[in-house]
């Protein structure tokens, strides 16, 4: 089996402007983080990302990466609504093009299954059609029923993290949901998958039943080890979210000053830099709790 082990960079690398990209977890749980700081390093725009989004759509459009955005809702989970997307939204700077989340995971299924749509009553009745005039309907070819016929949401590449893989691409989750992730890679044309820990495939075991091995090795481009690199959002059962984090990046977001600190002091370097920039931010917490 071939070895699909590659650093962040490379990732990076296979996206250009204009490209779509699909970006799995869920809200402010296990988001590829450490995919999106490489990319937000790099000089890619005019993206239009597919995502049931949080802090990674946040981060994209307030680097102005995102020039469209296919989603189902932004969210910071324990935290409403994510201040760097709604403040965008609300001065209208983005092509947006939302669904509820049943049409939305029909539209992968659909481009997971290589078809041009699938049909699903998701959205019937509701003003998401009002809201979407490219949508359109189609009744029963069997029945009087009438169906909303969501289009395939395709995607040049992918970005997911998982809990573990091996060098070959088999991937592992161990949390206790997979996000649709699964359906993120079966409808891109390339996927790549950052990971907690690469582990030999004879181990893939150890931990979970062959019931959380979700995706094959066939879907997968390349792999990146990248502990922790799903901070600051969750990846159960490694690591929960980090919530004194996500507060101080919500705090720092609604200020232009205090942004303008918090990219310095945790988006300007590579990966490890952030790590570190971490680690001193939690430290100075707990100096600043004991005194």
């Amino acid at each position: 089996m071939p070895d699909k082990r590659i650093e962040l960079s490379d990732a990076v690398a296979f996206i250009e402007s204009g490209m779509t990209i699909g970006i799995g977890g869920w809200g402010s749980r296990r988001k590829p983080m450490a995919i999106v700081r490489e990319l937000l390093r790099s000089d890619v725009k005019d993206l239009t990302v597919v995502s049931l989004g949080g802090p990674d759509v946040g981060l994209l459009v307030a680097a102005g990466k995102i020039r469209k955005l296919i989603y189902g809702f932004v969210t910071l989970d324990s935290i409403p609504l994510d201040p760097l997307f709604t403040a965008a939204r609300e001065r209208g700077e983005l092509e947006l093009q939302e669904y509820d989340e049943g049409m939305f995971v029909t539209g992968l299924r659909a481009a997971a299954n290589r078809l041009s749509f699938l049909p699903t009553l998701a959205g019937m009745g509701s003003d998401v059609l009002a809201a979407n005039p490219h949508l359109k309907t189609i009744r029963s070819p069997y029945s009087d029923d009438e169906y909303v016929a969501v289009p395939a949401i395709h995607m040049d590449v992918a970005l997911i993290h998982a809990n573990r893989a091996d060098t070959a691409g088999n991937i592992q989750f161990l949390g206790p949901d997979p996000y649709f992730d699964d359906l993120y890679a079966m409808a891109a044309t390339r996927t790549f998958v950052s990971t907690e820990k690469i582990v030999p495939t004879e181990n893939l075991l150890d931990e979970g039943s062959f019931h959380t091995l979700m995706l094959s090795r066939m879907y997968i481009t390349g792999v990146i080890e990248t502990p922790k690199g799903a901070h600051f959002t969750t990846c159960e059962p490694d690591y929960g979210r980090d919530e004194i984090f996500q507060k101080h990046y919500v705090a720092s977001a609604k200020d232009p000053e205090a942004w303008g600190a918090f990219t310095s002091e945790f988006l300007e370097g590579d990966e490890a830099a952030f790590q570190a920039a971490v680690e001193r931010f939690h430290a100075e917490k707990e100096k600043t709790n004991v005194q």
